[in-house]
């Protein structure tokens, strides 16, 4: 089978979490089927691929063009053209890790990948260019025209159904899985004193943008910091700008407590160690197509507090602690628990690990290849 792979999510960049699954997901499959050929089609004016090895494997062949991808998706739009498969010589399957734009021949299959529909339940948390973009994208014609759709959760796959009207038979749930491992406490232990990461804190980590209700967290850091035995305890943000993120500076700045919280910026290869690091990690998002941080928190061995909404008691099931976002007490509270009993934090822990084990990438990629299959 020719198998055609839309990479174009891999420009060199920040790592986004699109990014990570599509590298852990397609770096399988070419492996797993060295029967099939791959195509990857990747498209940038400015950006360029990484050089993975596995772009480097004989069932492997990459079509590389230096389209503008906005332009791209403009003509795509209005015009149906260029055919990709046209333009990799032929292919019997697309498979797209993003819901991009991608004009295919009559005779050539789709199966496309959906990680949200954010955009769809929550506009108000983007900003007028963004909900422009994603009306001009209409990601409801690739979910509608693909043989086969693929959501990262049960979640998703309930809001494909109800948004875009899709058939749940021809959804299949994959979900995505932790590639972090939690380092030795020899590392651990020169990290933490080269980086001068504090004794106790709360972490953090995501997209600075109203989605991620990091003002809400900070909010309930300082009804936890108010309190004695919580005079040492830290707040450790981790993430890019995203947008609408003012008001996380503005609560950091205003925060009685502001000496601190420590904001950290887009971290990557250190993550591991602030996962592992932290008292407690806290995810109290208003609304996640999955929600890897949960995962990659537990798969380190720290205990969780997240969000009892759309995924994440998917994800978290009975190994986190679960809260209404928008309840600030409540998430002052269950961080305030599992920092004051240690025979808590010790079972969230040991139920996390436990649970992070169930999702795995190389299963995820099998699914994902029968998928293509079929």
């Amino acid at each position: 089978m020719i198998i055609g792979i839309d990479i174009r999510v891999l420009a060199i960049g920040r790592k986004s979490g699109v990014q990570e699954y599509a590298i852990e997901i397609i770096s399988r499959l070419v492996r797993l089927s060295p029967q099939d050929e791959f195509k990857p089609f990747f498209s940038s004016f400015g950006r360029q691929l990484p050089e993975y090895d596995w772009l480097k494997l004989q069932n492997v062949k990459v079509y590389r063009y230096r389209f503008p991808n906005r332009l791209f998706f403009v003509v795509a739009r209005l015009f149906g053209w260029p055919k990709l498969d046209k333009l990799m010589g032929g292919a019997d399957v697309f498979f797209s890790p993003h819901f991009f734009l991608a004009p295919l021949s009559p005779g050539c299959r789709r199966v496309t990948v959906f990680h949200d529909l954010s955009y769809e339940r929550f506009p108000e948390f983007f900003t007028w260019p963004q909900r422009l973009w994603h009306r001009l994208m209409e990601p409801r014609k690739p979910a509608r025209f693909s043989d086969r759709v693929i959501a990262v959760s049960a979640s998703t796959k309930a809001d494909l159904v109800k948004y875009y009207g899709l058939d749940p038979a021809n959804i299949s749930v994959i979900h995505n899985a932790s590639s972090l491992l939690r380092p030795s406490e020899a590392a651990l232990k020169h990290f933490k004193q080269l980086n001068h990461v504090p004794n106790r804190f709360v972490f953090s980590l995501g997209t600075l943008e109203p989605r991620k209700n990091i003002a809400g967290l900070i909010r309930a850091f300082n009804i936890l910091r108010s309190k004695p035995e919580f005079g040492d305890l830290k707040l450790i943000l981790a993430g890019t700008k995203g947008w609408k993120y003012s008001d996380v500076f503005n609560e950091m700045k205003d925060s009685p407590y502001s000496k601190d919280i420590i904001y950290l910026g887009y971290i990557e290869d250190s993550r591991a160690y602030y996962y592992s690091l932290a008292s407690v990690f806290v995810y109290p998002s208003f609304f996640e197509g999955f929600g890897l941080p949960v995962l990659e928190a537990m798969s380190c061995g720290t205990p969780v507090v997240t969000s009892a909404n759309s995924s994440m008691p998917e994800v978290a099931g009975d190994a986190a602690l679960l809260i209404d976002p928008y309840n600030i007490s409540a998430i002052a509270s269950a961080m305030e628990s599992l920092l004051s009993d240690p025979e808590l934090s010790a079972l969230m822990k040991e139920k996390g690990m436990e649970r992070s084990i169930r999702f795995d990438w190389d299963r995820a990629a099998e699914e994902t290849l029968k998928v293509i299959h079929s």
